[in-house]
């Protein structure tokens, strides 16, 4: 375990140091490389960011499905609170995540993400690419996400930006398991630990959940997200 985090902090300053990172926020799901075959699903997520200034709360709706044996596309509404204390869509999202290999037929697996967002009555889109990377080291699971994105219109500054996550996860019961989560932008970067867990029904049914809670190592005095998130596959 311990060469596991070594590697893991080896490879996040090697990352941080060679690139320029996103703006604002990148705290959100730690995607794995997995498609099943004729897989449907419902997810719903939930970010809460406290600052001493400010009190952000965000959510997702989403529905996708499996195209191919190994492609699975999803769409997303999200929501955001105003500064008035009112709830809204913000933005709207397409979701392609492409398994590259098959779980364990190589000493890792590996898998893309593609996705596309338009931001609610504004002219603003964006356009992210990321690879996603796991492997397993013994009961325990590493995953890598790196992704590049790029934003253009007339209400957002034209840019390429860079994304970093990753997870260090030990499988000690389907349902319960314990991690520790790390996530770069430009001006974030969080460290914290996270829980989550599966439970399998009949047939490809099963309900996942996750919930962290990620501290930031910015600077500032206060600086925390909450995420949550549940999903249900069938």
């Amino acid at each position: 375990m311990k060469k596991a985090l070594y590697a893991l902090a080896l490879l996040f300053n090697c990352f941080y140091s060679s690139f320029t990172f996103a703006d604002g926020v990148v705290v959100d799901k730690v995607y794995h490389p997995y498609v099943l075959p004729n897989e449907k699903e419902v997810e719903w997520r939930l970010l809460s960011h406290q600052t001493d200034n400010t009190n952000d709360l965000a959510q997702r709706f989403a529905y996708g499905q499996s195209v191919l044996d190994d492609m699975m596309v999803e769409f997303y509404i999200v929501g955001e609170r105003d500064v008035d204390g009112n709830f809204g869509v913000s933005a709207y999202e397409i979701e392609t995540r492409w398994m590259l290999t098959e779980q364990g037929e190589y000493w890792a697996d590996w898998g893309m993400l593609f996705e596309f967002e338009k931001e609610h009555n504004k002219d603003s889109w964006e356009v992210t690419s990321g690879l996603l990377f796991e492997k397993e080291i013994g009961r325990t699971s590493l995953s890598i996400n790196a992704f590049l994105i790029y934003e253009w219109g007339n209400d957002i500054q034209n840019e390429i930006e860079m994304e970093f996550r990753a997870q260090y996860r030990y499988r000690w019961l389907p349902q319960f398991q314990p991690a520790i989560e790390l996530y770069s932008g430009e001006d974030y970067v969080g460290i914290g630990p996270a829980f989550m867990g599966i439970q399998r029904f009949d047939g490809q049914k099963q309900l996942k959940w996750e919930l962290g809670f990620i501290t930031g190592l910015n600077g500032k005095s206060k600086d925390h997200i909450l995420r949550a998130a549940i999903e249900y596959e069938f």
